[in-house]
């Protein structure tokens, strides 16, 4: 049940102009400016332990504490964190933006705040304090509201022109990583298209040499003994390879079979050692060896390289739906999600950012439950993260990326062995704007947008422990949907 506000009249309800002067805000004013303000304005009491407003309602007063102590507190995942305790006389707060022009925008409180003790506050409607700093401070208003709708402009614009150089990064990633694999699969179906023909041609020659049609059994049976063992064949070292070439180019040479050292790594990749060979050998007449070999060679290839063409093309759709994934553009835009699959969707697109100087290492919880969550919103989180990791390792690190269960919240850690973030500004690192990085190399809106997705968005949290080598940020995401306001 939603807890009320409990604001109750003070007796007697109004101040004097000169109760009004004793406060710091009013202090340089005309005898008729208080004589309005206390026209306009009255005292409000709020016991002890009472909400005096609460965070998300519309910013309908402007309270002046006139004494007891307050708190104000922001609702972050599950929690109430505490942003400001005073019991400073004077201190104001609540509608403090009513002065702004209408802009469409509604006007909340942007925290909570409690009396701790019974608490007395000189209360005045938004609509009230905002004529008045309008009327009696126009230059002072054209200026803050330059500022307050300025940097809420040059924020939307900085944010759009930094989705754009995200997309475009990604775009130009995708792409790359698209055209290795396209690019194997045309040289293989090149390849390939030799291969077939050169097997044509030494049909024709077996039949042109009246084979007999055992031998041309035989050799049948021994292309698919052979293709068989090529596909059990273990993987070899570099080093085992070589050796294996070697023999079996000695072994053709001393059969005078032509071409021995282009079909000793074909049959090498293959898994065929000089026993298989000689095995081919005792089926076969001594004068069709030559053509033989050559003829399970090409088999031989032509498989190596239809499983290249299905390795790219493989490699091809596991892209597309990474991209599919990443975007969630088929996908319902809240839903309830993995979170592993986002990540690595993510890991994917970002392929071509992270290199091959930094290891990446995952430690997944796979029996973690679903999350509500905003697929789309949660993959630009992990891209932020993601990317600000490998910057800080300048390209050679390792970069870990865990989850695991935490009550009734799911964590995402994303550690990098970077240098890490000096303690005097780990606590301005979600601050829009702020960034450590060269001019034009960051804004300063990634780790602002990545707190507002999880903490306004989806009711978690987000923070960050750092140390040299050891910086980490754990974001945690609630496997319940919050509750409505």
């Amino acid at each position: 049940m939603t807890e009320a506000v409990r604001l109750e009249p003070c007796a007697p309800g109004l101040l004097t102009p000169d109760d009004l002067r004793t406060l710091f805000l009013f202090e340089q004013l005309t005898d008729d400016q208080l004589t309005w303000i206390a026209a306009h304005g009255c005292t409000m009491r709020v016991p002890a332990g009472g909400l005096v407003v609460r965070e998300g309602d519309p910013a309908e007063q402007f309270f002046v504490l006139l004494s007891g102590t307050i708190s104000l507190t922001r609702r972050v995942g599950e929690d109430d964190v505490q942003t400001v305790r005073t019991e400073q006389r004077g201190v104001y707060m609540g509608a403090t933006q009513a002065y702004l022009r209408d802009d469409g925008v509604p006007r909340t409180y942007q925290a909570s705040m409690r009396a701790l003790d019974d608490a007395e506050f000189f209360v005045m409607p938004a609509a009230d304090f905002g004529h008045m700093m309008r009327d009696w401070f126009p230059m002072a208003i054209h200026l803050l509201e330059g500022l307050a709708l300025g940097m809420r402009e040059r924020q939307a614009v900085v944010s759009e022109r930094q989705r754009l150089a995200a997309l475009g990064a990604l775009s130009a990633g995708l792409m790359h990583e698209l055209n290795n694999p396209a690019a194997a699969a045309s040289r293989a179906t090149s390849a390939l298209r030799q291969r077939v023909a050169g097997m044509r041609h030494k049909l024709g020659m077996l039949a042109a040499g009246k084979v007999a049609p055992a031998q041309l059994d035989a050799l049948v049976e021994l292309q698919e003994e052979v293709i068989e063992r090529a596909a059990k064949a273990p993987t070899l070292t570099a080093m085992q390879a070589a050796d294996r070439e070697d023999e079996l180019g000695d072994w053709m040479d001393e059969r005078h079979i032509t071409g021995a050292w282009d079909l000793a790594p074909v049959f090498a990749q293959g898994g065929i050692d000089t026993d298989c060979l000689t095995e081919i050998e005792g089926k076969i007449d001594p004068g069709l060896l030559d053509q033989a070999v050559h003829w399970i060679g090409y088999a031989m290839e032509t498989e190596q390289l239809m499983s290249d063409i299905e390795d790219a093309t493989g490699r091809v759709s596991s892209l597309v739906s990474a991209a599919k994934q990443y975007s969630q553009l088929d996908r319902a835009a809240h839903q309830w999600i993995d979170v592993h699959a986002g990540i690595d969707s993510t890991l994917v697109m970002l392929n071509h950012k992270i290199g091959d100087g930094i290891t990446v290492v995952r430690h997944y919880d796979r029996g973690l439950p679903q999350v509500p969550a905003h697929p789309a919103e949660l993959n630009q989180v992990w891209t932020n993260l993601i990317d600000n990791a490998v910057q800080a390792m300048n390209g050679a690190g390792t970069l870990t990326i865990a989850t695991y269960a935490d009550d009734d919240h799911v964590v995402v850690s994303v550690g990098d062995t970077g240098p890490g973030v000096p303690e005097n500004l780990r606590k301005r690192v979600f601050e829009p704007f702020f960034t450590t990085k060269p001019v034009g190399q960051g804004t300063g809106l990634g780790l602002d947008i990545s707190y507002r997705i999880v903490v306004n968005g989806h009711g978690g949290d987000i923070r960050l422990e750092s140390q040299p080598g050891d910086t980490r940020f754990l974001v945690r995401l609630p496997v319940t949907e919050p509750p409505s306001a």
